[in-house]
Formats: structure tokens, sequence, C-alpha cells
């Protein structure tokens, strides 16, 4: 890729609040645009790992994730570049409410913010449940709230047959055209995506998932305006950015956790590995006996570990072959749930014991939130004093956090984590290698080492 301009016709669909309906819509029209025969990208903002999950689901191609507080603008740019091209049409699903940032009173990684760093026309779903006029007062507060909000048309979610005409009419006359009413989805029984307390249950886990966005799809088709949605993505504005260069090395083989247990990766983490020259092999610590053979990596992402705690337990001759290898110096990435995998015991189930904790449950969100984290000391990942931007989203901890990095909140809130060793990267910070490419040749690097000292 170029640092030509590229069109990539798009548009967001944001939110006034979290539970909204924009995760339902986002699915709805994107299936729907699918059965059309387009060919259909997905965006993700903020570093949420599960809606991307539904995302990829219906287009059969990766969802991408693109983060405010990650990314400068030119990344985030060429990451929607490279994600959108030769896509017919690319859907970006917002996070949280549309002007939700870092803190209670900043926009800063907002989904405004992404719609703005990448000149996104948005679509805000409002729910209307339980109102009529009102609704118009939230399209206009959202309108109006910050210069240049991006808006130009809203979908109703949970609106009745009987007032989606008469509220479109109010919006074509209240806004003069600023804003496109681009239809509703009614209340409809047995399509919702479940939750729980992390988040959505996964896409592998939702029951009966193709039929719940066949039918949404169908939906959709009766009442949203998809040649509407279209046509405001044609218009998108072209997207400008210079590429961000990766080295390319020899093969190396990298095993990779992914079942029910492990499935949470940033997917452009993987894609970078591969481009850099990686073959990743997959794996699963549910299932598999061992690790793969001719490995010379092992990245450990994270997932619900704490919900199979008891089957990871009882899979003990993978347990002793990931011991082992890390043992021997196997590079390894272990990140939230893979560090818990590593520990001594989750819930009181015996782990690998790589690591000496213990991982409990909290009953509340433990450290939740965007960091920034700087090496005390050299390492697996990087050198003393150097960054990377991440996020922490966990309701368990361990006994034993490590001490390697330090950990700072954007409030400044401070605290130290990850135990790092030259072969080993383990804590509860997630962190995307787009933030700072320099770790993933770092780690690409120490798995070259390897390779070479085997031969």
């Amino acid at each position: 890729m170029n640092g030509k301009e590229q069109d990539i016709p798009r548009f967001m669909v944001a939110g006034t609040n979290s539970g909204c309906g924009k995760t339902t819509v986002t699915c709805a029209v994107l299936q729907a645009f699918a059965n059309r025969g387009l060919n259909v990208g997905a965006f993700k903002c903020g570093p949420d790992y599960i809606d991307p999950m539904f995302h990829s689901s219906i287009t059969g191609t990766k969802s991408t994730n693109l983060d405010g507080f990650f990314f400068d603008g030119n990344t985030m740019n060429y990451l929607l570049a490279q994600g959108g091209a030769g896509r017919d049409i690319s859907v970006i699903e917002g996070v949280m409410g549309y002007y939700d940032g870092l803190s209670l009173t900043r926009t800063e990684a907002s989904s405004y913010e992404t719609a703005l760093a990448t000149k996104t026309p948005v679509v805000l779903a409002v729910n209307a449940k339980g109102a009529s006029l009102s609704v118009l007062a939230v399209i206009q507060g959202f309108l109006e709230f910050r210069p240049n909000s991006q808006i130009q048309g809203a979908i109703l979610n949970q609106c009745s047959p009987m007032s989606y005409p008469a509220l479109s009419k109010a919006i074509l006359e209240s806004f003069q055209g600023r804003i496109q009413p681009l239809g509703y989805l009614p209340r409809l029984e047995n399509c919702a995506l479940e939750s729980r307390r992390l988040g959505l249950v996964t896409a592998r886990e939702t029951a009966d998932l193709k039929e719940k966005l066949q039918r949404l799809a169908e939906q959709a088709e009766k009442t949203i305006d998809l040649d509407g949605l279209q046509k405001l993505g044609e218009s998108a504005a072209a997207v400008s950015c210079e590429p961000v260069n990766l080295p390319r090395f020899e093969p190396v083989r990298i095993a990779l956790a992914r079942d029910k247990a492990f499935c949470f990766y940033y997917e452009d983490n993987l894609r970078m590995l591969r481009e850099m020259g990686a073959e990743l092999a997959e794996f699963s610590p549910l299932s598999d006996v061992k690790l793969p053979e001719n490995i010379h990596g092992l990245y450990l992402g994270g997932g619900y570990p704490e919900l199979y705690a008891k089957e990871l337990s009882e899979n003990r001759s993978m347990l002793e072959s990931v011991r082992r290898a890390i043992q021997k110096g196997l590079p390894c990435i272990a990140e939230c749930g893979g560090f818990m995998y590593l520990n001594r015991s989750i819930a009181g189930y015996p782990m690998a014991g790589v690591l000496p904790g213990e991982c409990f449950d909290t009953g509340k969100l433990t450290r939740f939130g965007y960091v920034t984290l700087t090496a005390k000391k050299d390492s697996l990942l990087c050198k003393a004093g150097e960054e990377i931007r991440g996020h922490e989203f966990h309701y368990w901890d361990s006994t034993a956090l490590g001490g390697d990095f330090s950990a700072v909140k954007p409030s400044g809130k401070s605290w130290d984590c990850v135990i790092a060793t030259d072969r080993l990267y383990a804590g509860f910070p997630h962190f995307h290698f787009y933030a700072n490419p320099s770790f993933a040749e770092r780690f690409y690097q120490a798995c070259l080492k390897e390779k070479k000292a085997n031969v």
C-alpha cells in the first residue's frame, strides 16, 4: 500500500449509550448487505474483542479495531484502508455512547473522535422504546453537542411500526435534511445477543446465531433504508494515510491458543506477525494433548479460562507441555486469560504453574480501562523505558501480578504489573502491536533466535 488516497465506502453506526442497540443494528445491516451479495467490511471502535467476532461471523473476514487511544490518526486510517480495501461497503460499529471517551468529561478515544479522524459519516442508533417526540430531542442534542458531529442519519431501535412514519416525517422537517431518517427495527422476539458480565457472549457460544442474524437481516430489508445507507457510505471522503512499513524475516512457527477458553485476539496483531513471516499454528489448551510440533514461540491470548478451569486443569498433558516449553525458554506472550493459565491455579484448579500466583474472582471489574505500560527493565518485547498503550478488562485477579512494567491510567493512577523476562511477557494488560510495532518485532526476533538455536 502506498500513501495515496483510497476510496473506502463506509459509515459508522454510533449509539446514544451502551445498550441502545447499536450492535443489533450493526449486525442486522451487515447481514442484510451480505445477503445482497455485497463484499462487506466491518470495524469496531475501541478495544473490544467480542463485537468483532459477531462481525466476522457475518462477513467471513476479520473485523478490525479502530482505537483512538491505541493509535495515532495515520495508523487508524491505515488500518481502515487495509480492512476496507476492495469492499463494496464497510460498517464501523461505535463504542459506548457516541461522545464517551477516556473519562466522564473527555471525548478522546470516543467514537466521535474516531469519526473525525477518519472523516466517516455517522448514523445514530436511538432507542425509541417508550418515547415519541423525545426521540427528536435526543437526536438534536447529539447533533449539536460538539462541532462537526459527523452525524448524518438516524435509525430508531425498538420503534413501533405505527410510530415510525410520523417520527420519520418529523425528523425530516425538524432538521431540514441535516439528518436523514434511515429506518427502524421493531422489538424482535428471540433475536437478542446474550450478555454476561464481561460483555456479550461470544459468537461461537451464541445459540442459533445464524438464525438470529437472518431474522435481523430480513427485518432490516423491510424497515431499514439499506440503499440510503449504501449511498451515505459512498459519499464518505477518501482515506489518506502513509503506510506502516513492517520488516520481513525468515519464517518462524508460533503456537496460538485458540478455543472457547482462549479467543480474545486483535486480528491485526496476528496479521502483523504473518506479514513479518510467521506461520501461526492454532491449538486448543482444552482438547489437544500437547503443543504443536516444531514451534519457535507461543501466544496465549485472553478469553474465559475461568469458565473452563476444571477442563483446563484436567488436561494435564497440555499443562505439562506448556510448562516444559516455557521453562526451556520458548518465547511466550501471555495476556490476561493466558496469564491466568500460567499461574498456579484458577479458582483452586491447578494450572501450568509457570508463575507463582493464584487466580481468584474479585466480584467486580478490577483495574478496568486504558493504561500506558512502561518497561522497567529490558525484556522479551522491549527495552527499559519503552512504552505501549493497552487495556484491562477482567473480574479475576492474581496474587502475583508481577512488577516489571508500570501501568498508568489516563487519570494518573498507577501500579506495577507484568512478569517479564528475556523470553516471557505475562500480565493482565492486553495491547495492540500497531500501538508500538517494535514490540511485535522484538517478539519475532526472539522466535528467530529460538529457531536458530534448535537447528
